[in-house]
């Protein structure tokens, strides 16, 4: 409907004009507050508006001081300058800070917004009482009748052709509604934005959550991963064996693996609907037996071996150690098959040791995929990031080889 009307009336019929109106009306409080403290004030007429403008500014830049003060105006201002609903990061009011003042720079726009705001204001209000009384004014003149409003000039020869003035003031005060509105959603981002300081601390905010996610992805994909090659690798030793007992225990690992992942599946979306995850959540190296049962389930014959207190290991390397482990199992599953696998988790005073070999398929120097795949490569980014090193790749002796350093001094 809005779209069939002039450009110049469009205003009209949006919300966030009068929700603006509102926003203006609002900051006049302030100066009737204070300008009825007056005596002078409830008997000035016109000038009283005068009154309005000035008796509260000391008050409010005594005000801007409050920390508390801008998130008070930056919410009113999100509410009512730019009104609406908002997408997830909040990018349609981006521009304007709810969150107190934290150095004087702070405090001296949070007290230009309440000046511009308080004077805006009153001359908004001071129009919006007048020119609808002026308009008043008219229509009794061109209807025969002599007009005198206080702080208008009386009218002491009414005439029909005031009627075509009448509408003249309500052109007026729309233009100036709209036009004071829009002064106000422009000034706010200057004067009530985020601080250098506050943008940089939701930028990195921002970047803490896509690595979050990034690494929730990775998990997933390790978890489900490994769960799918488990039992894909089950079901066909299951059809090649033509076993009943065989069969059996292949569904039972199935059952097992996949009773595992959905474990990690709904960790991982837990973790995705909170703000803050809880990394304690995630599974650690003193769980990587089950990765081994789930291994040897497949028909690989696993020799492990450990050393060290593992459960005295800091929190992000045992749980990062474990998705190392868990991805370097299913590499060999997925492209090996259930050949004998060896693997040796050892914690030292300064360094976590894991490493995985087992026997190169057909003699060839790199299986099918190996080093192409996304999980070496993660496993190389997760070592990365904790300050170690990953090495991957064929050894001399025919096997393949995933050896892992993780420093601990460090983190512990």
């Amino acid at each position: 409907m809005s779209s069939s009307l002039p450009a110049v009336l469009r205003p009209l019929t949006r919300a966030v004009t009068y929700t603006r109106w509102v926003h203006l009306l609002i900051a006049t409080v302030a100066g009737v507050l204070t300008g009825y403290l007056r005596y002078e004030a409830r008997h000035a007429g016109a000038g009283v508006w005068l009154w309005y403008a000035t008796l509260p500014v000391p008050v409010l830049m005594l005000a801007a001081l409050v920390p508390a003060m801008r998130r008070v105006e930056g919410v009113q201002a999100r509410l009512l300058l730019v009104p609406g609903p908002q997408d997830p990061e909040g990018r349609a009011t981006a521009g304007i800070s709810t969150a107190p003042s934290r150095s004087w720079r702070d405090r001296g726009r949070t007290a230009g917004w309440l000046l511009l705001r308080l004077e805006a204001g009153v001359a908004v209000s001071a129009l919006t009482v007048q020119l609808p009384t002026l308009a008043v004014a008219f229509a009794r003149a061109a209807a025969g009748q002599r007009s005198a409003f206080t702080g208008l000039p009386a009218i002491e020869a009414p005439h029909w052709w005031y009627g075509l003035l009448v509408p003249l003031p309500l052109v007026v005060l729309f233009a100036v509604v709209v036009g004071a509105g829009s002064l106000m959603a422009a000034a706010a981002p200057l004067l009530l934005g985020p601080s250098a300081a506050e943008r940089l601390a939701s930028l990195e905010a921002r970047t803490e959550r896509l690595l979050e996610h990034n690494r929730l992805a990775q998990e997933l994909h390790d978890s489900i991963g490994h769960a799918l090659t488990v039992s894909v690798v089950q079901a066909g030793a299951a059809r090649a064996a033509g076993s009943d007992e065989f069969t059996d225990r292949a569904l039972a690992a199935i059952e097992e693996t996949g009773r595992q992942a959905l474990e990690d599946l709904e960790r991982a979306l837990r973790l995705l609907r909170q703000d803050a995850p809880r990394p304690a959540d995630r599974p650690a190296l003193t769980e990587a037996e089950r990765l081994l049962e789930s291994a040897r389930a497949a028909g690989s014959a696993v020799h492990a071996e450990f050393g060290g207190p593992l459960e005295t290991l800091p929190g992000p390397v045992s749980r990062e150690g474990y998705r190392m482990v868990q991805e370097a199992l299913t590499n060999v599953l997925r492209h090996a098959g259930p050949v004998p696998v060896s693997v040796r988790i050892a914690a030292g005073a300064d360094t976590l040791e894991l490493e995985v070999r087992n026997p190169l398929p057909g003699g060839s120097a790199v299986p099918a995929g190996g080093d192409q795949g996304r999980g070496l490569r993660g496993i190389r980014e997760r070592a990365a990031l904790l300050g170690g090193e990953a090495e991957t790749g064929p050894g001399d002796d025919g096997e393949w080889r995933v050896r892992v350093r993780l420093p601990l001094r460090r983190l512990g």
